[in-house]
């Protein structure tokens, strides 16, 4: 939530560090079987980075199920000049969903878990007992959950409740007849398998995948390892986000990662379906036809025939649809400071792209036409607007910066909550003020009068309510919409 903001042009001086070395390099095709050049890939991530101004880029290609190129671009931290590395710890964002589909897979096919069974008969107690879905009482269409609606966005809830109107998780169609995209049940799907494992998600993901691919520097939460080599997330405009130390595991999003560990991965599903493994294949088979004319807003109603040439549709976990190369597998991530893709073919080609940039979608299109050739991706499906066709960012909001009193800055220090479960955490530290969502890092906020506030690396902006006395409001503006959050002790 304080991630929703705009980045800077950075200096061309940061495309002097193209990564450290190639790595021994297998022979590198394209899906069409075309040659496909160290030099080649070298001059076109960096060409495109600059035009873009994408802060860091890791770039992986597969040519038979293996990694055959591994190189990372740019900076992973501009104001130290440190180089981005293959090793360099990243926000995974959205690709932890796919990884975490891989394993409820493997929970699938040792029989632990069923992907048709209602996911109540795996829990306790009736799902609204769960503080988190009290919201669902009244509406039994929660008895009709299982882990594969869950899985293939189809469980009718939104993306994230913040976003409705009155914050409250509904149903929006019945669960299992429409595809869309939604955050809300892949948390779900996360209470089931560790109520059923007995495990935390961050100990299930490393004893499932993690260990046995030997992704040593992948993990659900932040780990002391990683702070030998990370890159921190940059804004629109250049601004630094810092890495994004999560404490508490989330299956939708709060994997950290490397190209090297990812690509892994990637590798890894390839070979299995490859070799026509049962539960790979029901990983990546079509569950739910997808017709929407964008995947966001994932619950607009618009819908477009553009796509059924390709057979878009959604796996478990993974989107798919039909390639020029044979069928395709991929998934995205999209966090503030973070834009990535995974991009597979069944004949074992295929590509990773992380960047620790807010820009890093608008190269997407234009690298992997380059690259890979015809893919026949859905990029419009994605909204991935080529970064030339981008209109220019707004210019930056002027402040005050007034100075406050030390008695100023207290009322308005607390806990505020946004339901469910969003804590937004106001805190002074000599003289200053500071805002932490959640296990979030800290970011400092300056004043434009005693009540509003503006962060010093976004442009999410604070206002206090009331005025005078202890604050009991937190309004937080985030471009066209205000979020209310109460005082909690």
């Amino acid at each position: 939530m304080l991630r929703h903001i705009r980045l800077l042009a950075l200096s061309i001086l940061i495309f002097a560090f193209v990564a450290l070395g190639h790595p021994q390099q297998r022979s590198i095709a394209r899906p069409d079987g075309k040659p496909l050049t160290a030099s080649t890939i070298d001059s076109t991530v960096t060409q495109l980075m600059q035009a873009a101004h994408i802060t860091g880029a890791g770039i992986a290609i597969l040519s038979h199920g293996e990694v055959a190129y591994l190189n990372a671009y740019g900076l992973r931290d501009t104001e130290k000049k440190f180089p981005l590395t293959p090793d360099s710890v990243m926000t995974a964002a959205s690709l932890s969903k796919a990884a975490f589909a891989t394993v409820v897979m493997h929970l699938v096919q040792t029989g632990i878990l069923n992907l048709d069974k209602p996911i109540v008969e795996y829990l306790p107690k009736p799902l609204p007992e769960y503080p988190r879905y009290a919201d669902l009482a009244g509406d039994d269409r929660y008895k009709k959950l299982t882990l594969r609606m869950l899985l293939s966005h189809s469980s009718g809830f939104p993306n994230w409740r913040a976003f409705e109107d009155d914050h409250k998780l509904k149903f929006h169609f019945d669960p299992g007849t429409r595809y869309a995209y939604s955050g809300e049940g892949i948390d779900l799907a996360q209470l089931v398998v560790e109520t059923v494992t007995g495990e935390s998600l961050t100990t299930l993901m490393q004893q499932q995948l993690f260990q046995p691919l030997h992704m040593d520097r992948t993990s659900m939460i932040w780990q002391p390892a990683f702070d030998s080599d990370y890159a921190n997330g940059y804004d629109e405009y250049g601004r630094s986000l810092g890495p994004e130390r999560r404490a508490t595991p989330d299956a939708a999003g709060s994997m950290q990662t490397t190209l090297r560990d990812y690509s892994k991965l990637l590798s890894s599903v390839m070979h299995h379906l490859a070799d026509k493994e049962k539960y790979t294949a029901e990983m990546l088979s079509p569950q739910i036809a997808i017709n929407s004319a964008h995947e966001f807003p994932s619950l607009a109603t618009d819908t477009t025939d553009a796509n059924k040439k390709i057979a878009l549709s959604y796996g478990i976990g993974w989107g798919l649809y039909t390639s020029p190369h044979g069928k395709a597998f991929f998934k995205e991530g999209h966090d503030e400071g973070w834009r990535n893709l995974a991009l597979c073919f069944e004949n074992g080609s295929g590509v990773l792209i992380l960047t620790n940039s807010s820009n890093g979608e608008g190269i997407f299109k234009p690298l992997i036409d380059a690259l890979l050739g015809p893919t026949a991706f859905p990029f419009e499906w994605e909204n991935y607007t080529p970064y030339h066709q981008l209109p220019p960012l707004p210019k930056l909001k002027e402040h005050k910066n007034v100075s406050l009193t030390p008695e100023q800055l207290q009322r308005v220090a607390g806990r505020y909550k946004f339901p469910p479960d969003v804590i937004l955490t106001v805190t002074v530290d000599n003289g200053r003020l500071f805002i932490q969502e959640n296990d979030e890092a800290k970011q400092q906020l300056l004043a434009d009068s005693p009540q509003d506030f503006y962060s010093t690396n976004s442009t999410d902006e604070y206002t206090f309510k009331p005025a005078t006395g202890t604050a009991q409001v937190l309004i937080l503006h985030l471009g066209d919409k205000d979020l209310e959050l109460q005082r909690i002790p």
